[in-house]
């Protein structure tokens, strides 16, 4: 371990933890976070996001804290802190500058700390907004007294192959010597090496439209989808069809939820009206994806002509992962439940508690009861894996049983279930 230089990394959610944990591998590392419970957890090897194994945390040098005297005269302080909208779909920068503002008050101008930002934010964020706030807080000069980088995460949640020691790390500094420092440690933690941007504002940018682009090719399928399912077609077997051309790109339709696709797009449309420009493509998806959980329940109530019971399995926005900030699978359960459905719920890894205390759904185990419609929501690896058997049980006579994300589509299950799929 290089103890040599010292780095805070400030918020320890499903990004800034496995970072932290990566970097304690080679450097004297600090997490911070000011949610004392999530500490306290995470000292006891519990990461309620999953993205860290209990037996790795049990075994790190991280040091832990919620306590910013404990991060005082860093040479290195890198801010993974959430960047939501709000309601209005108006970019929320409330963490980014709360951070911001604990770290000018750290800051040793002797030691000539770098700030890195991995949050995700829109050109312009790092050197005109963060950059001033530092200074105005701390009376301190940046170039002089500290330096400003950004480097965009890119933790994909529940994947276990592009983790922060694989993947590609952006990196851009405000001089050379900041992007030759960040250049040498996030080097040292990941394999797939590091890409000099040529600016702070390039790497911002890239982070932005890697997702924004991901948001618009889906809502693309999600629109077609919607068009087949008027003549008969899933979309399943256009897009098997299809991926035989070597340049099709292989996009998949569903509810589009989480922290990033879901979000970026509207920091993009943001910068672009703060800019005078009309953006026409940026957002063109954001109506069909956030409407696409209400056509479900539509499709799927017109198919059974009436109301009955219902159950939904999966909250979580993405499967294998406990998460259900931004989950779009409440807009299919509110939908079914407006339309009058009796809805029942599932999902194996997300918190019950929170599921019944932000949504006010009871989670239920399914086993031994049957309901007139059955929704696939979530491809979880548990709902993937099911057993016929079971999956046939829980569907009543003349129940309708629905599969989103095609895992049975293939399944050879009793004919007399009414089966539907995207």
């Amino acid at each position: 371990m290089d103890e040599s230089v010292n780095i805070v990394v400030i918020g320890l959610g499903y990004v800034g933890l496995p970072l932290a944990v990566a970097l304690a591998r080679k450097f004297s590392t600090t997490g911070y976070d000011i949610d004392a419970k999530r500490i306290a957890e995470l000292k006891e090897g519990r990461d309620r996001t999953r993205e860290v194994d209990e037996s790795e945390l049990r075994a790190t040098s991280l040091a832990l804290t919620d306590r910013p005297a404990d991060c005082a005269g860093a040479d290195l302080y890198i801010v993974t802190v959430p960047t939501p909208v709000t309601q209005s779909h108006q970019p929320d920068l409330t963490a980014v500058l709360a951070a911001t503002r604990t770290i000018a008050g750290l800051i040793d101008p002797a030691k000539r700390p770098t700030i890195v930002y991995e949050s995700t934010v829109y050109p312009g964020v790092t050197e005109d907004l963060c950059g001033p706030e530092i200074e105005r807080i701390s009376g301190l000069k940046r170039g002089r007294d500290f330096r400003l980088g950004y480097s965009p995460e890119r933790i994909n949640p529940g994947d276990r192959e592009h983790t922060v020691d694989r993947i590609t790390k952006v990196i851009a500094g405000e001089d050379e010597e900041v992007v030759e420092q960040l250049a040498r440690i996030y080097g040292a933690v990941t394999e797939g090496g590091v890409f000099r941007a040529a600016s702070i504002k390039a790497a911002e940018a890239a982070k932005a439209i890697e997702n924004a682009q991901r948001d618009i090719n889906i809502a693309f399928v999600n629109e077609v989808t919607q068009i087949f399912s008027k003549i008969g077609v899933s979309v399943w077997h256009v897009l098997a069809a299809a991926r035989t051309k070597w340049n099709f790109l292989g996009f998949e339709p569903g509810l589009v939820g989480g922290h990033c696709i879901s979000v970026d797009p509207y920091y993009l449309s943001h910068l672009a009206q703060q800019l005078g420009h009309d953006p026409q493509v940026i957002l063109a998806g954001r109506q069909t994806n956030d409407g696409m959980g209400a056509w479900i329940a539509d499709t799927l109530h017109d198919r059974r002509r009436k109301a009955g019971t219902a159950l939904v399995l999966g909250l979580t926005f993405k499967e294998n992962v406990p998460d259900l900030r931004n989950s779009r699978c409440f807009d299919l359960v509110q939908r079914l439940q407006w339309l009058g459905h009796d809805v029942s719920v599932a999902d194996p890894l997300a918190d019950p508690q929170e599921i019944e205390g932000e949504h006010g759904l009871r989670v239920i185990e399914p086993d031994g009861i049957r309901y007139d419609l059955v929704v696939g929501a979530v491809a979880h690896q548990q709902y993937r894996e099911i057993g016929d058997d079971r999956l046939t049980a829980m569907v009543a006579e003349g129940g309708t049983l629905a599969d989103l994300k095609g895992m049975w589509r293939d399944r050879a299950l009793d004919p007399a279930i009414d089966r539907w799929t995207l």
